[in-house]
């Protein structure tokens, strides 16, 4: 039996953010590798959400705390509102999503405009403005 992706694209997860994960092969767009983080959050996959973030904005000191808090939560479902750039001709890209999760019982949300952008020719997260 095939689990399909977190992210929501009705694909295998080996096929679709798990070969991104697993290195297998590049993210080609900003969304994909949004795609691919939030997967990582829901398998709580800290190796991956450090590699795939920014060098100049890596949270390192926090490490131990995000996967915590990952690791804490239900995800339940990414919801892709809006994409500014970031196609795979793109130096940078915005995209708008929300992510809920259940925690403690109560359903909560991430609500984020996230600044996508390559660097060595990688798609990165750099940075989101919460709403």
């Amino acid at each position: 039996m095939n689990d399909l992706c977190p992210c929501g694209s009705k694909q295998d997860y080996t096929v679709c953010c798990g070969a991104i994960i697993s290195d297998q092969r590049e993210a080609g767009t900003a969304l994909e590798l949004m795609k691919s983080r939030y997967t990582a959050y829901t398998n709580a996959d800290i190796d991956y959400l450090m590699r795939s973030h920014h060098s100049s904005t890596r949270p390192i000191k926090e490490r131990k705390s995000i996967k915590r808090w990952a690791e804490s939560v239900k995800w339940m479902q990414l919801i892709i509102l809006n994409t500014w750039d970031g196609t795979s001709s793109d130096e940078k890209g915005y995209i708008e999503f929300k992510a809920l999760f259940l925690e403690n019982g109560q359903i909560n949300q991430i609500h984020e405009k996230s600044f996508f952008k390559r660097e060595k020719e990688k798609w990165v997260y750099v940075s989101g403005a919460h709403f």
